[in-house]
């Protein structure tokens, strides 16, 4: 029987109700196949990241446990993202009608073509690192520190919880 690993996803979205699309995102991770949902922080309003002018994002992270390897449970957050309605050619740091990115997965430090773990990120970004302590302050992020010491060195600045 396969075991099951913690993981923690961003999920983020600036158009089309963004509210709304970040809610139904949360909600279909719960029906990716081996993962449950744990917990889901609150939402936040957050500025873009980027040169591009667009709307404020609405940001939350879920923790799951999944019984898919990291490289399945990335591939599968790109589907949902599809099935969402994302384009799978779309702008870096363009808006989006969802996003999901893994965080971080298990105690797993990966970087290759596919994928960097932790993500690599998370240490300047509020919009992250703000709903992560939410629900889960003590995590240990391997090679990066504690969740709640990394939020401790990045400032609320743009950043609206909901």
């Amino acid at each position: 029987m396969p075991s099951w690993h913690p993981a923690y996803i961003g999920v983020g979205s600036n158009l089309a109700d963004p509210r709304q699309q970040v809610l139904t995102a949360c909600d279909r991770l719960g029906e990716l196949a081996g993962t449950r949902v744990l917990l889901r922080s609150p939402l936040y309003r957050s500025r873009p990241l980027g040169p591009i002018a667009q709307p404020d994002f609405v940001n939350a992270v879920v923790a799951v446990l999944t019984q898919l390897p990291s490289g399945e449970l990335l591939a599968a957050l790109r589907a949902l993202e599809i099935g969402l309605g994302r384009p799978a050619q779309h702008e870096r740091w363009g808006p989006r009608i969802i996003d999901l990115d893994l965080l971080t997965y298990a105690r797993e430090q990966r970087t290759d073509a596919q994928l960097t773990l932790p993500h690599p990120g998370i240490v300047e970004r509020n919009f992250v690192l703000y709903p992560l302590a939410d629900i889960a302050p003590d995590l240990e992020l391997p090679g990066l520190g504690r969740v709640t010491e990394l939020k401790g060195r990045v400032t609320s600045e743009g950043l609206f919880r909901l």
